[in-house]
């Protein structure tokens, strides 16, 4: 399907639809510096089961990037624009990274407009070096542009194992994201606070993180698992902060029976 093109505040985010009609629907929502394409490892057995929307995040792909900074309920609200205009009132919601912590907010924020979660390589809050990264990371690509952060960036994401097609391509989309996208929703993820209201969660949940992601570690989401009603965390063995791209058939095992349940 051609990609439409939904107005949220000031941004204008790129959508895209695939699936059967009819299926139950289900939101993806990329980690920042990708775009919705780091999701294409898993459209094919998502739309087996799922209705799939997809959209590229304020200041990514072919969404628009308005002067920052952000905070995540500005990201949750444009979540929200993207279900309202496909005409999803409940769906599934899957994100990765600050994708994930987006869905965290819409979860606490609207549960009625959620099944059930999936939320990948995430945190909940943000200690005081995750919210210093992210000041030398604005400041590098304020001076240098993306191009500043690509080596850092791909090391964190991947294993050393990681081919080098899949880091070209990732690094096209670190280069292709905006700069004052990056930096506003750098500044969304320096407010990160969810962590003391996971118990509120009544959507199920799922997390999975790789067993090598520095970014979002293992122990910080078993805390965020034992902190949700009723949530699982599942380690993805020798994987890092992206999973979904790096081992999309280990990252399907992961999540497959869950949603089909």
């Amino acid at each position: 399907m051609t990609r439409a093109i939904v107005k949220s505040g000031e941004a204008r985010l790129s959508v895209k639809v695939e699936g059967p009609v009819g299926k139950p629907w289900i939101l993806l929502s990329n980690s920042l510096a990708t775009d919705l394409h780091m999701w294409d490892g898993q459209i094919g057995f998502l739309a087996e089961t799922h209705r799939v929307v997809r959209y590229d995040t304020r200041g990514h792909g072919q969404s628009t990037a308005p002067q920052g900074p952000y905070d995540l309920d500005m990201l949750v609200e444009d979540m929200l624009a993207v279900l309202d205009h496909v005409g999803a009132d409940r769906a599934d919601v899957m994100g990765l990274s600050l994708g994930g912590m987006t869905a965290l907010g819409l979860g606490l924020a609207h549960p009625d407009r959620v099944r059930r979660m999936v939320v990948c390589d995430a945190r909940a809050d943000n200690p005081p070096p995750f919210v210093a990264s992210w000041d030398d990371r604005i400041a590098a690509i304020e001076r240098g542009g993306m191009a500043a952060i690509v080596s850092g960036t791909l090391e964190r994401w991947f294993t050393g194992r990681a081919s080098a097609d899949l880091r070209v391509r990732a690094e096209a989309m670190i280069l292709a994201t905006a700069v004052p996208g990056f930096a506003g929703c750098a500044r969304a993820l320096q407010g990160l606070n969810y962590l003391h209201r996971l118990g509120e969660l009544t959507v199920p949940v799922r997390y999975v993180v790789g067993s090598e992601d520095m970014a979002a570690p293992v122990a910080a989401m078993q805390a965020m698992a034992d902190a949700t009603p009723g949530a699982r965390l599942t380690v993805l063995p020798g994987l890092a902060h992206i999973p979904a791209m790096e081992d999309p058939a280990a990252f399907q095992d992961a999540v497959m029976n869950w949603l089909r349940a």
